[in-house]
C-alpha cells in the first residue's frame, strides 16, 4: 500500500493543456518534477518573477527568457526595481543615494575649482531641465580637464592646494560638528548591514530584547573601543556570550551592560539614547543596570567581573558627572592583585592548569589592566600602581594578525589588524611608561607603597622611548595607513613624549661643584642639555597632528577612542605654550577642527574644549585669524574673543557643567567676580589644564591626595 500513494495532483503530459504544462514544468531543467521519494531535491526559490507572469499571476521559472514566456512567444521582461523585500530594496535604495551623493559632491567640485564659463554652462544645463545623465556627463568631462591641467602646475603649488583642502576644510562635513543620532526614519544602513557579531541579548540584558541593538553595539566596541587596551579576549567573550548560558567564567550579565553602556558612545542610532539627542544619556540605562548588577554580584573576584570593573572606569571617565574614574580603576586592580594577575603575590595557578579560554583570557586581562593602569597615571603625571604582571605574554604570531580590522559599520576599507605584534609593542610601550611615571612623577619622599623604583634619567628615558619607535614594525608605518589602533598607538608615543618633558624647569641643570679659580683654570662651561624640551615637545605635538589628519583621512574622527580626544587636546595646549604660537598654524587648525568633532560626542569633550577656546582668546590673536581668507568662518568665529560681543554660539553652552570644579575648594578664587566662575576664566596652561581634565574624568585619587609635580611645574 505504501508505494502505491494516490496522486494529489497530475503531472503535466503533452497532450495537456497550456496552462496545465506552465503551472507543473520544472523551471530548473524543463523535465517534470521527480515525484516525492524518489530522491527527489527541494527546487530553489524563484527570486523575482518577470511583468507577464506577474500580470497573469503565474509561476515564473526566474530566469530570462522564462520558461512561460518561451511557451507563449511572449517578450521577456525583468523589472528589479519592483521587488520591494527589505534587504534588495534597501540595497537598491543605497546604490541611488550613493549615485547622487557623488553627483552632489562633483557639482560641489565643479562650481569651487571650475572658471566663471565653465560653471555658467552647468547652470544652463541644469535650466533646461536637462536630464540627470546629461549633466553626469558634463561634470565628468569638466572635472577630466580640470584634473589634465592641474598636472601641469607645479609641485610645491599642487602640495599646498591639496594641505589647505585637506585641513581648512570646513567643519560641517560628513562628519559634522555635533553628535546625530537616528530618529524614527529607519537608516538605510541599518537596514543593509549586519554586524560582525552576532550576539544574543537574553538573557544577558533586561534594557532591551532586540538582539539586532545589542549585536550592533557588541560589534561597535570591538570595531573602536577594544583593540586599544583589548582588556578581554574578543573571541572567547563573544563565543561565549552567544551560547547565552548564565554561569560562564567569560561572560555575565555585569560585563555585557557594562560593555554595552560604553559601546553607545559610538553609536548613532536612537536606541543608544535615553533622551534622543542628549548626549549624557547616551548608554545611561545600561550603565544604570550595571551598576545594579555590580552590587548584586559576589564579593569574591572573579575575571568577568574585574573586566567590568574595567570597562566601568571608561564609563565613568567619559561621564564628567560621577567622581568615580579612579575608584573602580583602582578596584579593577585590587581585584587583579586578589587573582593574582598583577602585583608581588604571584599567579594562583601555573598557566599549565588552566584551560586554553582561561590562559588566553587571563593573560589579556593581566596585560590589558596594566596598560590602562600606565596609560592613565603617566596622562595625568602621576605614578603608575603596578609594578609587575604576573602572566607572561602573549604569542606574537598569532591566527589574529592575518584577520581584517572592518570599520564597522561604515563602507570604509578594511585594514589588516596586526592584532597581537600591536599589543606586544603596547605593553613594550607600557613597561617604558611605567618608569617614566615612577622616576618623574613619584613623591619618593612620602610614596613607600609603590615597590622598587630604579631611577633613571629624563635622557635615558628619551632615548629609551625613541629606541622603541625606531624598532616597530614595518607594517606600522604611516605610508601603509594602518588600522586606528596602531594610529592611536603612534598617538600615545607622541603623548608620552610630551608628557616627559612637560614638566621640565628652564633652569634644570645640573649644579656645577665648586672649584676655586686660579689664573691657569680654564673657562669654565656650563653643562648643557642633551635634548632642548621646548623643540621636543613641539616636534611631539606635530607628530600628533600629523597622526589625526591621517586618522581623520581614512577613518573619520567621530567614532575615534577617547584616547585620540587626549592626546589631541595635550598636543593643543603644548602648542599654545609656545612663545612663538600662531593661531594660523595649519597643524594647530587640524588639531583644533578634530577636536571640535571628537569633544562634541561627550559632556566631558564640550567641558575641555570651552576650556581650549577660552585659552586660545586669551592669546588674542583674534585680529590675525579675522583677516585670515583660508580660515573657515566657524573656526573664526570660535578663536576671536571679540565674537562675543557679537552674540553667543553654540559652543557657548559647552561651558555647561564646570560649575563642579567650582565646588571644589582647590578651584575657589579662579574667576573671582564673575558669577560663573571658571566658566569664564580667560585660559590655563598645559598643567592647569591636565589638573582639570582629571578632576573633570576621573574624580579624586585617593591613593594620592595631590599630584606630585617636580620642579618647575
Amino acid at each position: 500500500m505504501s508505494g502505491n500513494h494516490r496522486r494529489i495532483v497530475p503531472g503535466p503530459s503533452p497532450s495537456g493543456d497550456d496552462h496545465d504544462q506552465e503551472n507543473y514544468h520544472d523551471p530548473e531543467n524543463g523535465s517534470p518534477p521527480a515525484e516525492e521519494g524518489k530522491g527527489s531535491t527541494w527546487k530553489k526559490r524563484v527570486s523575482t518573477a518577470c511583468l507577464a507572469c506577474k500580470k497573469s499571476k503565474r509561476k515564473c521559472s526566474g530566469t530570462s527568457p522564462c520558461t512561460n514566456c518561451q511557451t507563449f512567444k511572449r517578450v521577456c521582461i525583468f523589472d528589479e526595481s519592483l521587488d520591494q523585500r527589505r534587504r534588495v530594496a534597501a540595497k537598491r535604495t543605497a546604490d541611488e543615494l550613493s549615485y547622487h551623493r557623488d553627483l552632489l559632491s562633483d557639482l560641489f567640485r565643479l562650481v569651487r575649482e571650475a572658471n566663471e564659463q565653465d560653471a555658467l554652462q552647468l547652470l544652463t544645463i541644469i535650466r533646461h531641465n536637462a536630464p540627470a545623465d546629461e549633466i553626469r556627463a558634463y561634470i565628468n568631462e569638466t572635472l577630466a580637464s580640470l584634473t589634465t591641467t592641474s598636472a601641469s602646475t607645479s609641485a610645491a603649488v599642487k602640495q599646498e592646494t591639496v594641505a589647505k583642502l585637506e585641513d581648512m576644510r570646513q567643519l560641517i562635513n560628513v562628519e559634522g560638528t555635533g553628535p546625530t543620532f537616528r530618529r524614527k526614519v529607519m537608516d538605510i544602513h541599518y537596514l543593509c548591514d549586519s554586524a560582525p557579531c552576532e550576539v544574543p541579548a537574553a538573557p544577558w540584558t533586561r534594557v532591551t530584547a532586540d538582539a539586532d541593538l545589542v549585536s550592533h553595539l557588541v560589534s561597535l566596541y570591538f570595531a573602536w573601543d577594544w583593540p586599544f587596551s583589548a582588556v578581554m579576549d574578543k573571541e572567547v567573550f563573544v563565543r561565549h556570550m552567544a551560547k547565552g548560558v548564565l554561569g560562564s567564567e567569560f561572560c555575565s550579565p555585569f560585563l555585557v551592560n557594562a560593555l554595552l553602556s560604553n559601546a553607545c558612545y559610538f553609536s548613532e542610532f536612537s536606541e543608544a539614547y535615553v533622551v534622543p539627542g542628549d548626549i549624557s544619556s547616551k548608554g545611561s540605562d545600561f550603565l544604570a543596570e550595571a551598576e545594579r548588577l555590580r552590587d548584586e554580584e559576589s564579593s569574591q573576584p572573579s575575571l568577568a567581573g574585574l573586566q567590568g570593573t574595567l570597562l566601568m572606569y571608561e564609563r565613568y571617565a567619559m561621564s564628567r558627572e560621577d567622581d568615580l574614574g579612579y575608584i573602580m580603576l583602582h578596584e579593577a586592580i585590587r581585584m587583579g592583585e586578589a587573582l593574582g594577575l598583577v602585583g608581588s603575590t604571584g599567579p594562583r595557578m601555573a598557566s599549565g592548569e588552566l584551560s586554553q579560554d582561561m590562559d588566553i583570557s587571563c593573560k589579556r586581562t593581566a596585560w590589558g589592566l596594566f596598560n590602562v593602569d600606565t596609560m592613565v597615571h603617566t596622562s595625568f603625571l602621576r605614578p603608575s600602581l603596578i609594578d609587575h604582571v604576573n602572566m607572561a605574554r602573549l604569542d606574537i604570531n598569532q591566527p589574529e594578525d592575518k584577520a581584517l580590522w572592518q570599520p564597522y559599520p561604515t563602507h570604509r576599507d578594511p585594514r589588516s589588524s596586526f592584532f597581537s605584534q600591536y599589543f606586544d609593542e603596547a605593553c613594550n610601550l607600557s613597561t617604558i611608561a611605567r618608569d617614566i611615571s615612577r622616576s618623574m612623577f613619584a613623591d619618593h619622599r612620602s610614596n613607600t607603597a609603590l615597590g622598587p623604583i630604579h631611577h633613571q634619567s629624563r635622557e635615558d628615558l628619551y632615548d629609551r622611548i625613541r629606541r622603541w619607535h625606531d624598532l616597530l614594525p614595518e607594517d606600522f608605518d604611516v605610508r601603509y595607513r594602518p588600522a586606528p589602533h596602531i594610529i592611536l598607538l603612534k598617538m600615545r608615543y607622541h603623548s608620552l613624549i610630551i608628557n616627559l618633558f612637560s614638566c621640565i624647569s628652564e633652569d634644570e641643570v645640573p649644579p656645577i661643584p665648586f672649584e676655586p679659580k686660579t689664573p691657569e683654570s680654564p673657562p669654565r662651561h656650563t653643562p648643557e642639555r642633551k635634548y632642548n624640551a621646548r623643540e621636543v615637545t613641539q616636534n611631539a605635538a606635530r607628530g600628533i597632528a600629523a597622526l589625526t589628519r591621517l586618522h581623520r583621512r581614512e577613518f573619520g574622527v567621530s567614532r575615534a577612542h577617547q584616547f585620540a580626544m587626549y592626546a589631541i587636546n595635550l598636543a593643543l595646549f603644548t602648542m599654545l605654550e609656545q612663545e612663538s604660537f600662531d593661531v594660523l598654524d595649519e597643524d594647530f587648525l587640524t588639531l583644533a577642527s578634530a577636536f571640535s568633532i571628537v569633544a562634541s560626542r561627550s559632556a566631558l569633550g564640550r567641558n575641555l574644549f570651552h576650556i581650549f577656546r577660552q585659552s586660545v582668546r586669551a592669546k588674542a590673536q583674534g585680529c590675525r585669524i579675522r583677516e585670515a581668507s583660508s580660515v573657515p568662518d566657524e573656526l573664526k568665529e570660535l578663536f576671536d574673543e571679540e565674537s562675543k560681543a557679537r552674540g553667543c554660539n553654540r559652543f557657548d553652552e559647552y561651558a555647561d557643567g564646570l560649575e563642579k570644579l567650582n565646588q571644589k575648594d582647590k578651584y575657589h578664587g579662579i574667576g573671582e567676580g564673575d558669577s560663573k566662575g571658571l566658566q569664564d576664566y580667560p585660559g590655563l596652561g598645559l598643567s592647569d589644564m591636565l589638573d582639570r581634565y582629571e578632576s573633570l574624568s576621573l574624580g579624586k585619587d585617593d591613593v594620592l591626595v595631590e599630584r606630585y609635580r617636580p620642579v618647575g611645574c
